[in-house]
């Protein structure tokens, strides 16, 4: 028997540049005290730019097995501001914030409400199979910049 759509996983979505990726805290997230285990943090932003990049219709998982090449962390800030905790409702929104031939810098808050958990600023490179960086595709860029914070837009 076929999913039914309330079977379907939460999926992000655009509000106007912003990307808004919700997820629940599991017992799996957190420690002993209940709290969200710093590195889970990571995995919840990292599932967020997955979404985005599915939203803009680029095929990750494509461009690895073709051998064009997949997005890797290049660097990272992060600031913990507040503890999330077990079933809290989270949402991690993403900016992307510059582009490059190679890179994209993204900002990247988790939220409760109105509330920044963790506030970063991350790199990502487009690297080929020898892992060395290389140009992202046109249409990549195309895509991207369709959602690029500019001067203005960036708070």
């Amino acid at each position: 028997m076929p999913a039914s759509t309330e079977d379907q996983p939460l999926e992000g979505r655009f509000d106007g540049p912003e990307h808004r990726f919700p997820l629940r805290v599991y017992f799996e997230d957190t420690d002993l005290t209940g709290v969200v285990y710093h590195a889970n943090y990571l995995r919840y932003m990292e599932r967020a730019r997955s979404d985005m990049l599915r939203l803009l219709g680029i095929d990750h998982r494509d461009a690895i097995v073709s051998g064009a090449g997949g997005y890797a962390v290049s660097a990272l800030t992060i600031r913990y501001l507040r503890p999330a905790t077990l079933d809290d409702m989270l949402v991690v929104v993403s900016s992307l914030t510059q582009l490059r031939a190679a890179t994209a810098h993204i900002q990247q808050r988790v939220m409760r409400g109105d509330t920044i958990l963790t506030d970063a600023e991350v790199t990502v490179a487009l690297v080929g199979p020898t892992g060395r960086p290389r140009r992202q595709p046109p249409a990549w860029i195309a895509a991207f910049d369709a959602v690029l914070v500019r001067g203005e837009d960036q708070a």
